[in-house]
């Protein structure tokens, strides 16, 4: 089908662009009162991700509403420890906790490598069911977390603030947490060929915890599986987005992927020159920004797509929009990238 807004896809690749695209991550949900409707009349979370005309539905909700230049299918990366047995209960106003975690070769074996036509089958219906009722809008992102990251949750059974059990691991049983990772990434890889098969035009790779490890450690137990998966995806853009890994910028670059992730951390000058010219580069406003006044928004939105300059960038915030965000002010943010990228370009 093709796609009336391309912008997204053309920046990934590199190509000119009209203007900058903007989209943010969590942009389903949380923030809009639409979302919450939909979500209070189901008995959980769960049910939402796994109803795919419901999940459909709200992932079109922030493109009717916050006119953003894509959609990221609503779901969430721990469906992929669930499909492979370990499963999760979404708690309310605590997180994700996982009552059996995997901390043995014992328990190593509980788990499969997931088929995503069986154990997945939702996300893809979902997939389907959002590009027909997206007919070409806007493109639709597929997504799933970085191995490292699954594996911390599946070996700490919840978020943790230093996920102590997961990083101990590293240390006293490196071959089960290899052992792990190859099950994961396995997964994951037929996982996110199947979203594109089903209509996904981008992909991100969420590694959420990269920024706990040592540098040793993440090129030992994160980046050689983010590897393997850029290189399995090469039918559609990838976008990998590791949170705190500002010492792997040098890295991503040699990664087979289009477009790095950059968080609010992450200085932009020095950023581009890690990554060198040839990614593009996504990112990367503070989530915070949006609690400040319409004119701040304006002025730091204006700011940052100085710094990044009119190509190779793909606007978002450098983490995902805070759940008590005003919405007025995240359609601030987004329709600040739209008109000041028309006017740099003299379009407006």
């Amino acid at each position: 089908m093709q796609l009336k807004n391309d912008l997204l896809i053309r920046a990934a690749r590199g190509e000119a662009v009209e203007r900058t695209p903007v989209w943010l991550m969590r942009q389903a949900g949380r923030i809009l009162p639409e979302y919450r409707a939909v979500r209070n009349s189901l008995s959980g979370f769960k049910e939402l991700v796994e109803t795919p005309d419901l999940a459909a539905e709200v992932t079109i909700q922030p493109v009717d509403i916050l006119d953003v230049d894509a959609a990221i299918i609503f779901s969430d990366i721990l469906v992929v420890p669930e499909a492979m047995g370990c499963t999760y209960e979404m708690v309310e106003k605590r997180g994700p906790l996982f009552p059996k975690t995997i901390r043995t070769e014992e328990d190593l074996k509980r788990l499969r490598v997931a088929d995503p036509h069986e154990h997945l089958h939702y996300v893809l219906d979902a997939i389907k069911v959002t590009k027909r009722a997206l007919n070409g809008r806007v493109p639709l992102i597929g997504f799933a977390g970085a191995p490292w990251t699954i594996l911390a949750y599946m070996v700490e059974g919840s978020g943790s603030k230093t996920f102590s059990h997961a990083r101990g691991m590293l240390y006293t049983n490196p071959k089960l947490a290899h052992q792990l990772l190859r099950m994961i990434t396995d997964t994951t890889i037929a996982y996110l060929q199947a979203q594109v098969e089903a209509g996904a035009n981008l992909i991100q790779v969420f590694d959420s915890w990269a920024g706990i490890l040592s540098p040793a450690h993440y090129r030992e137990f994160s980046l050689p599986y983010i590897s393997e998966i850029c290189n399995a995806i090469r039918n559609v853009p990838v976008t990998v987005f590791a949170k705190g890994a500002f010492f792997a910028l040098e890295d991503f670059s040699k990664l087979n992927c289009e477009t790095i992730g950059l968080d609010w951390n992450m200085d932009i000058k020095t950023s581009r020159v890690q990554v060198g010219p040839n990614k593009t580069l996504q990112g990367n406003m503070d989530p915070c920004l949006l609690y400040s006044s319409f004119d701040t928004i304006q002025h730091e939105t204006i700011k940052m797509l100085k710094e990044f300059g009119p190509q190779r960038h793909i606007a978002n915030l450098g983490h995902g929009v805070y759940p008590d965000t005003d919405p007025e002010k995240v359609k601030c943010f987004v329709q600040t990238v739209k008109e000041y990228g028309s006017l740099a370009l003299g379009n407006g």
